[in-house]
């Protein structure tokens, strides 16, 4: 059983603070990281994981949305990125046929919709919750580091 984990509540007023987070966030994560990102609609979760992934290439790249296609992969110098959108994923078992055990093993994976993988969730993951803020643009994030994230992430949010 996972210790207790680490969490860090942040106001973020503008689009920019939220890339800023994903590339503290990029600047610290290391293959085999899951990053789960949570949110409704529109809460950032697509922004956020543009520019963890730009931040992890080092230059701008193009990021779409995994909406339809369920999986993007990456493969840049520190290692490959897999960001997935599960949002129509209907049974949670359909994620090995994305090669789930594949980016478990060798990428960093971002997932937007990981309440669809259910108990395949790992327990080790740093959990990203956005939402909504109070000015348009604005979000609230909190920061739930388990295993591995909870000492990096106390680095990588100061």
């Amino acid at each position: 059983m996972l210790p207790p984990p680490s969490i860090r509540e942040l106001a973020l007023p503008d689009e920019a603070a939220t890339t800023a987070l994903a590339r503290r966030l990029a600047a610290v994560a290391r293959p085999r990281d899951v990053l789960a990102l949570w949110g409704d609609l529109g809460a950032g979760k697509t922004t956020f994981a543009r520019a963890f992934v730009a931040a992890r290439a080092g230059k701008p790249v193009e990021v779409p949305s995994p909406t339809f296609t369920l999986v993007q992969t990456y493969d840049l110098p520190g290692g490959p990125v897999w960001h997935l959108d599960l949002y129509r994923l209907t049974d949670c078992e359909d994620v090995w046929e994305l090669g789930w055990e594949e980016a478990l093993a060798e990428a960093i994976v971002l997932v937007e919709w990981p309440e669809r993988l259910g108990p395949l969730l790992p327990a080790e993951r740093l959990d990203v919750r956005l939402s909504a803020g109070t000015q348009p643009g604005a979000r609230t994030v909190r920061l739930e580091g388990q295993g591995a994230w909870q000492g990096r992430l106390e680095t990588a949010v100061v």
